[in-house]
């Protein structure tokens, strides 16, 4: 089509400029910082590789691209110059659509500078895909993000294998977002399925950090099925563990009991040594 030859053009002259700021990505691993996820993924995610990141359902959009911005920055806090490092978001114009356009006070909050992010916006799938491969290309980059709708056309198992390889030439993670999608094979390295969780409050009330359910739905050569629900820590760009049982997690914040209580049935009486006194209430 005669407007994509332009996209791609200064798409192009903008990744020959990031090379010229960076030398090649770093190889091996991406820690996570939560221990349990980085021991069932051998030490982290794979750097040189592509991974999917399905939103569980649309509310869950914002979610997944959360995790997806996590491991983005983990993967750049690595390298020794991580700062000048950019970070290439290809995205679908249907997602701004149904979702909203990225708010760059937003992106600063979860500890990306917006000046580290290369936009490029693309009316359908297939542009998505194209310029997401042209991306996965250049080893200066820290992350390529790339988030189409639905399920395009272009996209299939050849197409994932091309952004795989690509991947792995450069040494530069490719993160493919999912939404509106159902799980179909692919060459990713691994596939999570990412939730929102209710953050926990800091003080007066105020809005606490981003929580995640993450559900690790495939590991290639590696265990999978596996479930952990984590926080992201802005300040430290790593995520934490978040306990089911956490007490920290509670809302009501009473303080605790100072003698147990007896257990009161809804329509009975209880004696002061917990026996049922059978009487029942009456009004």
């Amino acid at each position: 089509m005669p407007e994509t030859a332009p996209t791609l053009s200064d798409l192009r002259r903008s990744l020959a400029e990031a090379a010229l700021r960076s030398g090649p990505a770093a190889a091996g691993r991406v820690s996570l910082g939560v221990p349990a996820v980085d021991e069932a993924l051998n030490g982290g995610l794979a750097r040189a590789a592509l991974h999917e990141i399905y939103a569980a359902e649309v509310a869950d959009l914002a979610a997944a691209t959360g995790f997806a911005l996590g491991l983005a920055l983990r993967a750049g806090q690595a390298e020794e110059k991580p700062a000048e490092r950019t970070i290439l978001w290809a995205r679908q114009d249907f997602v701004d659509a149904e979702a909203g356009r990225l708010h760059a006070p937003g992106l600063n909050e979860l500890g990306l500078d917006p000046a580290r992010l290369l936009l490029v916006r693309a009316r359908d799938g297939e542009g998505v895909l194209r310029a997401g491969a042209e991306a996965a290309r250049c080893a200066a980059l820290g992350a390529v993000l790339i988030e189409p709708w639905g399920e395009p056309r272009p996209f299939d198992l050849t197409a994932s294998r091309r952004l795989a390889l690509a991947a792995e030439a450069s040494g530069v993670p490719v993160l493919l977002l999912r939404v509106a999608a159902a799980e179909a094979p692919s060459a990713a390295r691994t596939r999570w399925q990412v939730r929102a969780l209710a953050s926990r409050a800091l003080e007066a009330n105020a809005p606490g950090a981003p929580a995640f359910a993450l559900r690790l739905l495939r590991q290639r050569g590696g265990a999978a099925e596996r479930e952990w629900r984590v926080e992201w820590d802005r300040d430290r760009h790593c995520f934490a563990e978040r306990s089911l049982f956490d007490r920290s997690a509670r809302t009501d914040h009473a303080a605790p009991l100072s003698r147990p209580l007896v257990p009161l049935p809804g329509d009975r009486q209880v004696t002061a040594d917990g026996r049922d006194s059978d009487l029942r209430r009456a009004g």
